[in-house]
């Protein structure tokens, strides 16, 4: 089942993204047979990073979660808020994704 996570940042830590992206981005490497889509919520400049959006493929909610906890931007307290939905993606999607 595709879990959604909507993970949105504490206010001011744009540094603390920038320095942990790169385990980030390792740890989300380890997963990437089962993403769906991944990727930064912006700002309105589009550039400016303030969240996550992520739909991984997981046996269960407590896979996802425990995949959540063990997270590097949320080990390092990054994130606000956090939900984790289960998602059936019923579109083909037609734009939005890298070339």
């Amino acid at each position: 089942m595709i879990f959604t996570f909507i993970l949105m940042d504490k206010p001011d830590s744009a540094e603390l993204r920038q320095s942990m992206r790169p385990q980030h981005k390792a740890y989300l490497a380890a997963a990437a047979e089962r993403i769906a889509f991944a990727g930064p919520f912006t700002s309105d400049d589009g550039q400016t990073m303030i969240g996550s959006l992520l739909a991984i493929d997981f046996d269960s909610r407590s896979a996802a979660m425990e995949w959540l906890k063990a997270e590097p931007f949320t080990q390092a307290g990054l994130y606000a808020s956090a939900s984790v939905q289960p998602f059936l993606n019923l579109w083909p999607q037609k734009t939005g994704f890298p070339q």
